[in-house]
């Protein structure tokens, strides 16, 4: 599907600033919010720091993409979205890649208690050393 019908699928306008936003993500995997910017300034030069955190949160609040925090870094985003996969962060450079559900379907981790929860989702984070800060190190 197009992004143009994704957007209005989901309620919102298509405005430049989310449609290069969207671009952004594609194919790049996790990044934040200045790499972001970084790749829209590529095509809008004059889009402000503040549309794109805008625009992030907007999309992220649509379920165009979704926002992952791992511990000590800044937020990320990605375009995969409707699946419970987790992710892999490595401890020397900050990278980070999926990781798939380690039984399949969400949630793949069942708790003991859910206090009464409805539990939609779970979030896992591996942590290690990526095959370039292996190598240095």
């Amino acid at each position: 599907m197009a992004d143009t019908d994704l957007l209005r699928e989901r309620g919102l306008r298509v405005t430049a600033p989310r449609l290069a936003v969207l671009d952004a993500l594609s194919g790049r995997g996790h990044l934040d919010a200045d790499e972001v910017l970084g790749h829209v300034r590529a095509t809008l030069p004059s889009v402000s720091v503040q549309a794109v955190y805008d625009v992030l949160h907007a999309l992220t609040g649509a379920g165009l993409l979704r926002r992952i925090e791992p511990a000590g870094h800044p937020a990320r985003y990605e375009r995969r979205v409707g699946d419970n996969h987790h992710h892999v962060v490595c401890r020397g450079c900050g990278a980070v890649d999926d990781v798939d559900c380690v039984v399949g379907h969400a949630p793949c981790l069942v708790p003991s208690s859910t206090s009464g929860f409805a539990v939609e989702s779970a979030e896992v984070t591996f942590w290690g050393l990526c095959p370039t800060c292996r190598q240095a190190g």
